[in-house]
């Protein structure tokens, strides 16, 4: 589907914006560079990120700070090169004032240095690579995500608290999977008694699953997003794994994947900012719109860039729609002045928010669908690890 298509259903003819993307007879006022991974076994985050943010746009009428805008939306198939043709084609081709998406942090990492040296303003909804909340921290980056490690970080302490000594560990081999362990042995006061990293979009994880079995762990941790978290839930029910040892995760059982997985992956624990589960009156929104327009229940990536358009709306509105004066849309963005879906919202002086992360269990919900049911609060007003090394 294209772009065009998209921002039909998405806003509805008749505002500027609706007329700006279709049509192309009006200007916008404001020009958004949405990049996300759009193709590929991980395409639904891009998909769920992309009609997150769509769907703010919506709800706040269209427009972002009263201001006309048109999304140029890219796919950065998963591939770094790609994404620094990208961002170099929203610069000097489409010279857009805002970049918004991505994510996987491999991307992140190597479109980075020239989204920092432009100025550009840039709001990630998702990827969180650990060198960019430290020693890397950028004024006019953020995030209304997370930084890699912190669900890693809410699992450790839940393992903590459940009482588990002995934790087996598995994730992709990049940026990210490597953060994520990092934050879960953070926290964990117990002993790994496995640390395995597997190929990105790895297949077949039949050998690692009976490897992690015959360690004996008291529980498993593991960060396999999209369609990998998929396959591995599925082959870890196959083997017969599932149930004998507690599954902890982050980013492998959510709103992405559990309609494909269903009742597969009852019993899961999962970790995160947020859950479909919420009952505040901004998520409650976004939840029931979102079910109704895409017809499933929404992920955290679709919260998370929900809560960008609602951030870029509120900020816009203090600068009177304009985004050409890029420090004072920065400064308006860093005062996080809207009302989130995950409740308060703040950021830390890196760009990254300070927040509560969560225990989910995937069970049934009040509608019988499989979702996410909140189990409680890991961690309270929590921070990255790395903020100290952030000049900032």
């Amino acid at each position: 589907m294209k772009l065009k298509q998209v921002m039909r259903q998405a806003v509805q003819v008749g505002s500027l914006v609706a007329l700006t993307a279709i049509s192309g007879t009006a200007l916008a006022q404001v020009k958004i560079g949405f990049m996300a991974t759009l193709s590929g076994p991980a395409a639904a985050l891009g998909q769920d990120q992309f009609d997150g943010f769509m769907l703010g746009v919506e709800h706040v009428g269209g427009r972002l700070g009263g201001a006309a805008i048109e999304v140029i939306r890219e796919d950065d198939q998963l591939k770094p090169d790609l994404g620094v043709q990208t961002i170099r084609k929203f610069l000097e081709k489409d010279q857009v004032d805002i970049i918004t998406g991505v994510t996987f942090s491999n991307v992140m990492m190597a479109i980075a240095k020239p989204l920092a040296d432009s100025g550009i303003t840039f709001i990630s909804s998702n990827a969180g690579p650990a060198p960019l909340a430290g020693a890397q921290c950028s004024a006019n980056f953020f995030w209304t995500s997370w930084q890699n490690d912190n669900q890693a970080e809410a699992m450790g302490q839940y393992a903590n608290d459940k009482g588990y000594k002995n934790v087996y560990m598995m994730a992709p081999n990049y940026q990210s999977g490597k953060d994520q362990l990092e934050g879960f042995k953070r926290m964990f006061k117990g002993n790994v008694v496995g640390e395995v990293y597997t190929q990105l979009n790895q297949p077949d994880y039949t050998a690692e699953i009976a490897q992690m079995m015959a360690a004996k762990p008291d529980a498993l941790y593991v960060f396999y997003p999209g369609g990998m978290g998929i396959n591995f839930i599925k082959q870890m029910r196959q083997a017969g794994a599932l149930g004998k040892v507690p599954f902890l995760s982050a980013s492998t059982a959510d709103g992405t994947t559990l309609p494909a997985l269903k009742e597969v992956a009852l019993g899961v624990i999962a970790g995160t900012f947020w859950g479909p589960d919420f009952n505040n009156p901004v998520s409650q929104k976004f939840v029931a719109d979102f079910r109704k327009k895409h017809n499933r229940i929404p992920s955290q990536y679709a919260a998370q860039a929900y809560d960008s358009a609602l951030l870029l709306d509120a900020a816009l509105r203090k600068t009177g729609g304009k985004a050409n004066d890029r420090k004072a849309l920065q400064a308006a963005i860093r005062s996080a002045d809207f009302k989130s879906l995950r409740g308060s919202f703040r950021f830390n002086r890196n760009g990254y928010p300070i927040q509560d992360f969560y225990a989910f269990e995937v069970a049934r919900d009040t509608t019988g669908e499989v979702s996410l049911k909140t189990l409680g609060v890991s961690l309270r007003n929590h921070q990255d690890a790395y903020v100290k090394d952030c000049k900032l």
